[in-house]
Parts: C-alpha cells; structure tokens; sequence
C-alpha cells in the first residue's frame, strides 16, 4: 500500500543531450526546473502553468494519458502493486519542444514519485532503467535524474552510468527560440546508416570531448564538438543556426552545438567570457531566450508534501 498521505513533491532539471558528438549518450542537467505535485485524489485531475508560455501550459496532457502520470503508474505496477489516483499540479520553467528534455522531466518526476510513494523500494539506478525504458534512451532521463554531466549506455548487465567532472571554468550560452521542433522531426532527417570514417571521427571527438570537459582545455573543446553523425543534417532545420554560431565563436565561445534534437543551441565558452558570449547570441538571434544557466549537480529532488499542507487542513 502507498506509504504517503499527503503526496509528494518533485523538481526535476532540464537537460542538454549530445553534446555535439555524443549522440544518445551524454547528457547534462541545467539548473533549470520543472516541479510536480502529487496528492491522493479521489478521481484524477491535472493542473498546468507555465512560466516560459502559455501555449505550452496547453500542450500539457490533462487526462491520465499525461507522461508523468504514465510513469508514475508504470512503476507501481513493475513492483506488483495498485497505483493510487493522484491530481497533479505542473509548474514548467522548461520549454517544450525545445531540446531541453521536457519529455523526460515528466517521465522522472512520475518514476520519483511513485519510488517515493511506496518508500523508495528501489534505488535511483534501478527507477532510471525504468525511465530509459519510457524514454527510449538515456541521455536525458541519466542526467535529470543523477545531476551533473553523465555519460550513460545500455550494457551488457543493463543501464552503465558514468558521471563526467565539469570543470569549473567552463561556462553555457543557452538560446532558446520561439519556434519548437519535434524529436521525431529532427530524428526523420538522420541517415539509416553512416560512413565508417564518420564513426571513427565521432569515436574519437566523444573520447577527447570527455578529456576536454574534465581538463577545461579549449583548443580540445573547439575540435571535439565537432559531429558528423546529427548535426549536419539538424542545422538546416533550425533557421539562423549558423549565424548563431559564427557570433558565438567570434565572441570567444569555443563551440556550439544543437541541444538535444533542437532547436535551442548551447555554446560552451570560458566563464571570463560568458556576458560577451550571451550579448553575440542574443543579437545573431533575435527573440530567442538567451541564459547562462549552471549545471545541476545534485539531479531530481523529492521531498514528502507536509500534511499541514494538504488542500482542507
């Protein structure tokens, strides 16, 4: 039976997956959040807001087919057990359709609350397989529930993360347009097979991509975030990419790559350098959000909502 009376509370950061040459396999958490509650219910009710745009507080699916709610019960039932019904309150500071891993914001929140709700049976590990299983691959669901920068791969035994140190001195230059583009979109426009010699040039670029990010060496950083197996074929759906990151580079920025499947872009610059950065993006595209936001390190929050604040107490 359900261990929480009065619900649970979870905040879970946006995510940056790719990283130019790692496709499906590194991600990093953004110090940027989207916060669920669940509270016992007796029938299920949905309630969304936005703080990024209205339009995609509607976007939010209000019946039990909603993604956090699809998680949420996806977990009770892997342990055996009869999933409560919940209304649940959606505050989003992360735009959909953006490349920022809304998706996968939804699919842990779900897994965390249900984990939380049967008094956390399983370990994060063990919710995170669950949730690359939903997702359909690690590289957003890894980092939103762990924090930090991750490299995550389906193993021979299961799910393997590895978390990726970040140095310091390296800074982000997040733009985030008006427009959406939908993974499957992005994804309808990749190549059913690659060049051996454009895999090899990925292999290498992921490896000194890991270095460069540990080491904060920018000359490795400008060369590893070069990729053949995605952008290539993303930058022509993104209009005004290229001139976005022509002025990034310009400004001192050591690259720019598509975040996740697109259309936002990130650029990886020296911390001295960020606001000049932010100021080349921001006039190269205008009417795009433009953030230097920090890396989540700590990954999904839960916490019990207090019985003092259930609704009629």
């Amino acid at each position: 039976m359900p261990l929480l009376s009065s619900g649970v509370r979870v905040c879970v950061p946006a995510t940056t997956a790719n990283l130019g040459p790692g496709f499906d396999c590194l991600g990093a958490a953004l110090a940027l959040y989207n916060e669920f509650e669940l509270r016992p219910a007796e029938e299920f009710a949905c309630r969304a807001a936005s703080t990024h745009s209205d339009a995609d507080a509607t976007q939010v699916g209000t019946d039990a087919d909603n993604l956090v709610v699809r998680a949420f019960q996806r977990l009770f039932a892997h342990l055996g057990q009869p999933a409560p019904t919940v209304a649940l309150t959606v505050t989003m500071h992360v735009p959909l359709g953006r490349g920022l891993g809304s998706s996968a914001t939804a699919i842990v929140a779900g897994l965390a609350a249900a984990n939380a709700w049967l008094g956390e049976p399983l370990s994060r590990h063990q919710w995170l397989e669950l949730a690359t299983e939903i997702e359909g691959h690690p590289d957003n669901v890894a980092p939103a529930t762990l924090g930090g920068c991750q490299l995550a791969l389906a193993g021979e035994a299961g799910l393997v993360t590895c978390p990726i140190p970040w140095h310091p001195d390296i800074g982000l230059v997040l733009a985030v347009p008006s427009a959406t583009l939908s993974t499957k979109q992005a994804r309808a426009v990749l190549p059913a097979a690659v060049d051996r010699a454009d895999a090899v040039f990925n292999a290498a670029r992921t490896a000194l991509l890991v270095r460069g990010l540990v080491e904060g060496k920018g000359a490795w950083l400008t060369e590893a975030l070069a990729d053949r197996l995605h952008q290539p074929y993303r930058w022509a759906l993104i209009p005004g990419a290229g001139q976005v990151a022509a002025a990034a580079r310009a400004a001192g920025a050591w690259g720019t790559v598509i975040s996740g499947a697109g259309p936002s872009l990130l650029s990886l610059a020296p911390r001295a350098d960020l606001e000049a950065v932010r100021g080349a993006v921001a006039a190269a595209w205008p009417g795009a959000r433009v953030l230097c936001p920090s890396l989540a390190t700590g990954g999904a929050l839960v916490e019990a909502i207090p019985a003092a604040s259930a609704p009629g107490t």
